[in-house]
C-alpha cells in the first residue's frame, strides 16, 4: 500500500511538472509572439505614418502647383490678348511686326533647330532693308547633331552660326545693320567686313543667333521605406 501511494504521488508530481512545463512554454511562446507581433505592428504603424506624411506633402504640393498653373494661365492670356504686341505690331495681322506676343517669343527663340527656316528668316530681314542686294546667306546645317539634343529640365541656348553677304549704297548697308540690331531674334555679330565706296559697298557679316530646346517636366515617383 505504501509503495503504491508513493508511486501515485510521483505520478501526480510528474503530471504537475509536465503541466507546469507546458504552461511555462506556452507562456513563453505567447510572450515572444506578442513581442514579435507588437514590433511588426509598430513597424507597420510607423510605415503608414510615413506614407500618410508623404501623401499629405504631395497633396499640398499639387494644390500649390494647381494654383501656380492657374496663375500662369491667367498671365499667359493677359500676355497674348493685347491690342498691340510687344514690338508695336497688330496681334491679328501677319506683317513683319505682327502676331501675338506668344508667336513673337517663339520666333525670337525657337525650341527646335531649323537652319533652313533661319535662312528664310534672314532673307526676309535683309530684303526688308531698302536698296540692299543679297549676295549670299550661308552656314552649316547641323540638324543631325542638333537632333540629339532633347528637352531637359534646365535647357540652355544653343548658338547657330551663319554668314551673310550683301551690297548696296551707304544708307542701304547702314539700314541693313540696323535691321540686325533690332531683330526680334537675338543676334550676336562677331565680325563685319565692309569694302567699296559710299555708292556701292560690299558687306560681309559673321554672326550667330540661338535656339533653346524645350524645357521638360520630369514627373517621378518616390518609394517610402
Amino acid at each position: 500500500m505504501g509503495g503504491k501511494g508513493i508511486t501515485s504521488k510521483r505520478a501526480l508530481i510528474d503530471r504537475a511538472n509536465s503541466s507546469l512545463v507546458i504552461i511555462t512554454g506556452l507562456a513563453a511562446f505567447l510572450t515572444v509572439f506578442s513581442l514579435v507581433a507588437s514590433k511588426t505592428l509598430f513597424s507597420q504603424l510607423a510605415y503608414q505614418n510615413r506614407v500618410l506624411k508623404e501623401k499629405h506633402a504631395t497633396v499640398l504640393r499639387l494644390r500649390s502647383d494647381i494654383s501656380a498653373g492657374n496663375q500662369l494661365e491667367t498671365s499667359y492670356q493677359a500676355f497674348t490678348h493685347t491690342t498691340t504686341n510687344i514690338i508695336g505690331g497688330d496681334p491679328r495681322a501677319s506683317g513683319e511686326k505682327d502676331g501675338d506676343n506668344a508667336k513673337i517669343v517663339l520666333d525670337a527663340l525657337p525650341s527646335t533647330y531649323d537652319f533652313p527656316a533661319l535662312a528664310n528668316s534672314l532673307e526676309r530681314l535683309m530684303t526688308s532693308a531698302s536698296g540692299v542686294k543679297i549676295s549670299s546667306i550661308s552656314g552649316t546645317d547641323d540638324e543631325v547633331a542638333q537632333s540629339a539634343i532633347g528637352a531637359s529640365g534646365s535647357p540652355t541656348a544653343v548658338p547657330i552660326p551663319f554668314t551673310v553677304a550683301a551690297s548696296g549704297n551707304y544708307q542701304a548697308v547702314q539700314d541693313l545693320i540696323g535691321k540686325f540690331e533690332h531683330s526680334i531674334r537675338p543676334m550676336q555679330i562677331q565680325s563685319v567686313s565692309i569694302s567699296g565706296d559710299h555708292t556701292n559697298l560690299s558687306l560681309t557679316m559673321v554672326a550667330q543667333t540661338f535656339y533653346q530646346p524645350a524645357k521638360s517636366l520630369n514627373i517621378g515617383s518616390k518609394v517610402v521605406k
